[in-house]
C-alpha cells in the first residue's frame, strides 16, 4: 500500500520521501521543482484544495495539513482508506502556546478513529538560512539584536529519522513526539559554527530589535512570525508568550524512537555549508 506525503518538497517532507523505499506518492505545488527517486510518484496538488489531493490506495499518510483545511482532508483520507496519519506539528503544542495553527490539525486527527502519532519539533535549525544566510553571503554579518540570547535548534533530519520510524513501525499509535534538538547554544555560538563550516569569520550587527525585525520581513518572514522569533509576539499572535521560567532540556524522545543521539549544530552548519556560501 502507498504512502502519501503532504509538505513534499518542505524541509522534512523532501527527505521523508527519499528515505521510503516502498510505493510513495508526493504531493507539491509544482511538481516540475521536485527532485526525487524514480519510485516516487509525484503528483500536482495543494493541501488548500482537499479534493485535489488523490488518496486512492493510501494506507499511511505524512501530513503537514493547514489548520483550515485539515478536518476535509483529514475526512477524505479516512474515507478513502488510509489506516495510520502522521503529523508534523510543533512543541508550541507541547507546552501550550498554540491554539489556532498545529492544535487543529492535531485534533482532527486524534477524532479520525485511525493510528495517529504527532511528531512536534522545536526550534529549525534551517531557519537560520533564511534569517542568517543572506546577510552572511553578502559580507559575512548577521543580523541580530541579542548574540548571547539562547536557543535550541534541531536538525531537519533528525525530525525526518522520527517521521520515517513512526510511518514505517507498529507501536508509536496514540504518543506525541517532542523533539527538542541537542543542547543549547547562544546565538553567538551558533554563529562560530556556521563560521568554522564556511571557513569565514562571521561578526554580529549592532542593531535595535525593531531594526532586526525590519530586516527579517525584508527577507521574506512574515511580521508575525518575525516577531515571535525576536520575543515581541506570541506564537499565535498578541502579546509575547511567557518564557520567563522555561528551561532548556534536552528531550529524550528523539532517542526513544530512533536509538541515536541528536545531531549537534555544528554537524547541521557543516551539512549546509552551500547555503551560506552560494550567491
Amino acid at each position: 500500500m502507498t504512502i502519501l506525503v503532504t509538505g513534499a518538497t518542505g524541509n522534512v517532507g523532501r527527505l521523508v520521501v527519499r528515505a521510503l523505499e516502498g510505493p510513495v506518492r508526493a504531493i507539491t505545488r509544482n511538481p516540475a521543482k521536485a527532485e526525487f527517486p524514480k519510485n516516487v510518484e509525484v503528483v500536482k496538488a495543494d493541501l488548500d484544495d482537499p479534493e485535489s489531493i488523490p488518496f486512492d490506495g493510501v494506507e499511511k499518510l505524512y501530513l503537514f495539513a493547514h489548520p483550515q483545511t485539515a478536518q476535509e482532508v483529514v475526512d477524505r483520507a479516512v474515507k478513502a482508506g488510509v489506516r495510520r496519519i502522521v503529523t508534523l506539528s510543533s512543541s508550541s503544542v507541547t507546552y501550550g502556546y498554540d491554539e489556532s495553527h498545529h492544535l487543529p490539525v492535531e485534533q482532527a486527527v486524534e477524532a479520525s478513529g485511525v493510528e495517529w502519532t504527532h511528531v512536534r519539533p522545536g526550534e529549525f535549525a534551517i531557519n537560520k538560512i533564511d534569517l542568517w544566510g543572506p546577510s552572511i553571503r553578502a559580507d559575512g554579518t548577521i543580523v541580530h539584536p541579542n548574540p548571547d540570547e539562547l536557543g535550541q535548534p534541531i536538525h531537519e533530519a533528525d525530525v525526518a529519522d522520527v517521521a520515517i520510524r513512526v510511518l514505517l513501525e507498529d507501536g508509536h499509535a496514540g504518543k506525541a513526539y517532542s523533539l527538542s534538538g541537542p543542547p543549547h547554544l547562544t546565538q553567538r555560538e551558533m554563529a562560530k559554527a556556521i563560521g568554522e563550516a564556511i571557513g569565514r569569520e562571521l561578526r554580529f550587527v549592532d542593531v535595535t530589535t525593531e531594526e532586526a525585525l525590519a530586516y527579517y520581513v525584508s527577507v521574506g518572514w512574515t511580521e508575525q512570525m518575525a516577531r515571535y522569533i525576536l520575543g515581541l509576539g506570541g506564537y499565535d499572535g498578541g502579546d509575547p508568550d511567557d518564557f520567563a521560567h522555561y528551561e532548556f532540556e534536552v528531550r529524550p524522545d528523539f532517542g526513544v524512537v530512533t536509538g541515536k543521539p541528536y545531531r549537534t549544530f555544528q554537524q547541521w552548519a557543516r551539512d549546509h555549508v552551500g547555503d551560506f556560501t552560494a550567491e
